[in-house]
């Protein structure tokens, strides 16, 4: 085999193994990417809860506080 037809086989085998390693390096950024989607909405989704919690023990609060004041708790 003539030396420049090996320097291409060469070069054309090196660019193939780049390939694969820039597509495994794509293919772990994008797994990470989801990662830190996937914790945000998990925190979103507390932080929601815990708001909707909190609203609906200010409502019952203030449903006592009217009960309270309008003499209507039988407690």
């Amino acid at each position: 085999m003539d030396p420049q037809k090996r320097n291409y086989q060469a070069g054309e085998a090196e660019a193939q193994q780049a390939q694969a390693q820039a597509q495994a390096q794509g293919q772990a950024q994008a797994n990470n990417l989801m990662d830190m989607a996937g914790n945000a909405a998990q925190s979103a989704k507390e932080t929601m809860q815990e708001a909707g919690q909190q609203m609906m023990a200010s409502a019952q609060g203030a449903a006592e506080a009217v009960k309270n004041a309008t003499g209507m708790n039988k407690n």
